[in-house]
């Protein structure tokens, strides 16, 4: 056949094929409205709606963070590559933004002391003594890989900071770094020696991951739990932790061979349940052998519902970890089972604190006075009692916090931001006198230093970044991280789809979030030096300014955040319980708040634009 002849007949199959395919969309199919007054081209619609979630980054300014620099210091960071602008930034951060005071003689960056850690619990048998007050927001195993877990946990025992575990419980990823145990609390098994050999051999012709998941196969053949055993290079040995050991087999102390780990409950109680879904005391206690302290999570910025994970991420191994059903819909209750009230929650923290004798925290969101106020309330109460039974620290979460999987119609509409969040409660805290008795952890869009001093001088004694982080072990930004599309996460970070996960580099991205750890710390020394300030606790209110949106600077923040947040209590709210603590309507201005008696009055509140 010529290569006209050739042509023709490629020229008619095409044709044929294009009638088809119009006959198709036009009279046959009667799923898309569009393709049938628009057959063939209508497509092009749905062409372009997948395109839009990977590449919308790509072009025009950055919408969602304050600007496409903060996104490319993080990359940079993380890769430790010098963070310098030339000529101006790229996408200026637009006002009304916070500004830092520098000092009129600064500080040289070695005068700035190395000294970042924050003690949680000081009044419990075992305090925790935070290295650094950055710590890796809570992910669970589940939402993310099994590789990106581990991933993060290397990272963050090289960094020398602390990572959350997530609702998730304490899985057996996060044991990679701990190869010192003591076997009477581990499930071992070892291969035979052509089993090593035969590890070894594609160790050699391909890659170590490969190999050990190999290596795990001949040995664990088709055991559905598979994947919830470690592999220890050193040893040639499989294991994960024997949750069934008695209590008495557990260390005693946190092991030195592994990263500082909060341990989160959530709603769904899991890591620390018993087959019936109930409160387990006794494994919570032996999780708590490997973890520094407890956070209880109340509520999470990005929404106020139960944790959600999908069927598909539910692997036999998730299954194993939290105690239910393969490849079925997680999602757990809304309300914590042991927070009917502020004093059943207080008691059942004085319970943890007993059980592990370390500090316990609750993780919530702000939206106004009424989410603060009883807590303090309780705690002052509580303080005066000599009752010790109350919250280590609260963890709060901005409305903007991330999720992988939440309600869009809560994600813009619930919480206010970290910013204001902390302040608020700083200054309720600081009303009922007990500031001192607890600790601020902030979290919600944290990128950079500036970020992570600005909440600091508002009233963060510590912070929580996952987004960062997230970035850091190589996130794109493809919003795949639900598992509710047909799209798995490209990069292997946010999925439990092997064939993505298993090709992710767990070393290679550990050394990317060590970096960014560190590259952070690195660069608030700086900050710190140019301020004049020799410590990072020296950082107050004080020391920021605020440029609103007609470039009108202002250095009384107390004013500032009493012109943003007009709040008080609302005296016809009918979801009340009817106690106003205050007596009247209050408004967070510069007034001091005096819970015996308020001035009926409130100021004329001006919106600072």
């Amino acid at each position: 056949m010529d290569s006209g002849s050739f042509g023709t007949w490629f020229f008619l199959l095409f044709i044929f094929v294009f009638i088809i395919w119009y006959v198709h969309d036009k009279y046959v199919q009667r799923k898309h409205q569009l393709l049938v007054n628009y057959p063939i081209i209508g497509r092009l619609r749905y062409v372009l709606e997948e395109l839009r979630e990977p590449f919308r980054q790509y072009f025009g300014d950055e919408k969602f963070y304050e600007s496409k620099d903060k996104l490319d210091w993080v990359y940079k960071a993380a890769r430790d590559l010098p963070n310098f602008a030339s000529f101006s930034p790229s996408q200026p951060v637009p006002k009304p933004k916070f500004m830092l005071k520098h000092a009129t003689i600064v500080l040289n960056d070695d005068e700035v002391e190395n000294d970042f850690s924050v003690t949680f619990g000081e009044c419990r048998e075992q305090p925790y003594v935070s290295k650094s007050i950055i710590s890796r927001s809570a992910m669970s195993d589940g939402s993310i890989s099994p590789e990106g877990t581990r991933a993060f946990v290397r990272g963050a025992f090289m960094g020398n900071f602390s990572i959350n575990t997530g609702e998730g419980s304490l899985t057996s990823n996060f044991f990679t770094t701990h190869v010192k145990y003591d076997e009477s609390y581990m499930t071992i098994y070892e291969g035979t020696q052509k089993q090593k050999f035969i590890k070894k051999v594609i160790r050699k012709m391909f890659n170590g991951s490969m190999a050990a998941n190999v290596y795990l196969k001949m040995i664990l053949k088709n055991d559905p739990e598979i994947e919830t055993y470690t592999f220890d290079e050193k040893t040639k040995r499989v294991h994960r932790v024997n949750w069934n050991a008695p209590l008495e087999a557990f260390p005693k102390v946190v092991p030195n061979d592994m990263p500082d780990i909060i341990f989160q409950i959530s709603s769904g109680l899991y890591g620390a349940r018993d087959i019936e879904g109930n409160f387990d005391p006794v494994r919570y206690q032996k999780v708590m052998s490997f973890c520094k302290m407890t956070e209880i999570k109340i509520a999470q910025g990005a929404k106020q519902t139960g944790g959600k994970l999908v069927g598909s991420k539910v692997t036999e191994a998730i299954a194993y970890y939290r105690g239910v059903k393969p490849y079925h819909d997680l999602f757990s209750p809304n309300r914590f089972p042991h927070a009917n009230s502020i004093e059943e929650l207080y008691d059942f923290i004085g319970e943890l604190q007993k059980l592990s004798k370390k500090p316990v925290g609750i993780k919530i969101v702000i939206s106004d006075y009424e989410n603060i106020i009883p807590y303090a309330k309780e705690l002052a109460k509580r303080v005066k009692e000599g009752n010790s039974a109350y919250p280590d620290y609260f963890s709060i979460d901005g409305g903007s916090g991330g999720s992988a999987t939440a309600p869009i119609e809560l994600m813009e509409r619930v919480g206010l931001n970290v910013r204001d969040s902390i302040y608020l409660v700083n200054k309720v805290l600081e009303e009922y006198k007990v500031r001192d008795r607890v600790k601020l952890v902030a979290s919600g869009k944290l990128l950079t230093p500036d970020d992570i001093v600005i909440v600091m001088a508002v009233g963060a004694d510590f912070v929580q970044i996952a987004r960062g982080f997230m970035m850091s072990a190589g996130c794109i930004r493809a919003r795949y991280c639900s598992g509710t599309t047909k799209h798995q996460c490209p990069v292997g970070l946010a999925t439990q789809d092997k064939s993505k996960r298993r090709k992710y580099f767990v070393h290679k991205h550990s050394n990317y979030i060590r970096d960014y750890h560190k590259n952070l710390l690195k660069s608030i020394k700086g900050i710190l030096a140019v301020m004049g300030l020799k410590n990072i606790h020296q950082v107050t209110k004080h020391r920021i300014m605020f440029l609103d949106r007609n470039s009108k600077v202002h250095d009384n923040i107390d004013d500032v955040f009493g012109r943003i947040l007009d709040l008080g209590k609302d005296p016809v709210d009918q979801l009340d319980d009817g106690e106003d603590i205050f007596g009247q309507s209050v408004n967070i201005n510069t007034e001091n708040i005096n819970t015996e008696n308020i001035d009926n009055e409130s100021s004329a509140v001006k919106e600072v634009s």
